[in-house]
């Protein structure tokens, strides 16, 4: 699945290249996950003026409306001029002066919404509940040790939750975990004051790192022009069970929380 960094790499691949198109022609495949919810001739004349992110959710800034993207579990987004025509897992066109926008989607679990401004009902329904950005100012230590305190689940999973600290997906929270020095499996509530200083700042720098390394690639991910991202390839615990740790040689263990696979050090990552 697509999470944060493959998603910030998706809108930095295209944002500066649609900004000021003019649509001129939206096409729809077969069903989403959320129906587009306007008729798509309405959206025929209106220009794109910006595209931001909100978690793992793209927001497409229109002159008059937005559109929520996501990619799902499988969605990949392409911008460019001369695309083909729309092939069986290509469920939605936004052509424009610019280059047509497409969004594949193998397994129809992404969507593309349209809303009227970020207070409309469905806006708030797939945004309100997220957490703080963990990119940027907005990403506050404060507010996130007080949002560990107040949860007594497995700090792992808390992370997963994505309502403390939105985006912190499956690897990253295995990689971010292990250069923190925390075990997975740990109530975050117990987590001290150093201990989440540390894990504040693993998340800003691996998450900020893998951005750079264009996200992860482990089967479907590719960015707006179709390549693949290489920050799996320096995952430090992350897929590598049985293999010795990088730090001090023990073998990396694997086990399950919540149907996820999480990966770890049981010498680095004591308590």
């Amino acid at each position: 699945m697509p999470e944060l960094p493959e998603v910030e790499v998706t809108r930095l691949g295209f944002a500066d290249r649609i900004a000021g198109a003019r649509i001129s022609a939206v096409q729809v495949g077969k069903p989403l996950r959320w129906a587009l919810s306007v008729a798509p001739a309405a959206l025929v004349g209106r220009t794109v003026t910006a595209v931001r992110r909100r978690g793992k959710y793209l927001l497409v800034d229109m002159d008059r409306g937005l559109l929520l993207l996501h990619l799902g579990m499988s969605g990949s987004l392409r911008f460019t001029s001369g695309l083909p025509p729309a092939g069986p897992h290509d469920h939605f066109d936004l052509m424009t002066d610019k280059g047509t926008l497409r969004m594949n989607d193998p397994r129809r679990f992404g969507s593309v919404v349209y809303v009227e401004d970020e207070g409309a009902p469905l806006a708030v329904k797939l945004l309100g509940g997220l957490g703080m950005e963990p990119l940027g100012d907005a990403f506050d230590f404060e507010t996130f040790h007080a949002g560990l305190r107040r949860r007594k689940a497995a700090i792992k999973q808390v992370l997963l939750a994505g309502n403390v600290v939105v985006g912190v997906g499956n690897i990253y929270a295995s990689e971010a975990l292990f250069m923190a020095e925390i075990r997975p499996t740990v109530s975050a509530t117990r987590i001290s004051r150093p201990r989440a200083l540390r894990l504040h700042a693993a998340i800003r720098e691996i998450l900020a790192r893998a951005v750079q390394r264009g996200g992860s690639t482990l089967r479907d991910f590719s960015n707006i022009d179709g390549q693949s991202g290489y920050f799996q390839l320096e995952a430090t615990v992350y897929g590598r069970a049985g293999e010795p740790c990088r730090v001090c040689g023990t073998q990396i263990r694997q086990i399950k929380q919540g149907q996820r696979s999480t990966f770890f050090c049981n010498n680095c990552q004591k308590y």
